[in-house]
């Protein structure tokens, strides 16, 4: 049964350019590389002086999860590069099971 996975960042607007490409160039590679990963949506949403990124990845089951997040796939997964960005460090991401798809 498929999963998604959502997690959520905020990134002060005057980074949100580099930080758009930090992620094209490194998280995208490293999500693709998990078998099991089906679709992946990095969505940006700018409100003031903030950049809001939601990373949306759908998995076919949640043991392909956990492969990219670890045993808990609902504790958050940074890379160290983040800290340079991020105004802060979520702690868990959102995970819904996927009951049908048009």
């Amino acid at each position: 049964m498929p999963v998604m996975r959502i997690w959520h960042g905020r990134v002060p607007i005057d980074k949100a350019d580099n930080y758009e490409r930090f992620l094209v160039e490194r998280a995208v590679p490293d999500y693709s590389s998990v078998e099991g990963l089906l679709k992946l949506y990095f969505t940006r949403r700018d409100e003031g002086d903030v950049a809001h990124f939601l990373l949306v990845t759908i998995w076919d089951s949640m043991d392909s999860m956990r492969k990219f997040a670890g045993d808990d796939p609902k504790v958050a997964k940074y890379y160290p590069e983040d800290d340079e960005f991020l105004l802060e460090k979520e702690e868990h991401v959102q995970i819904y099971r996927i009951f049908y798809e048009g």
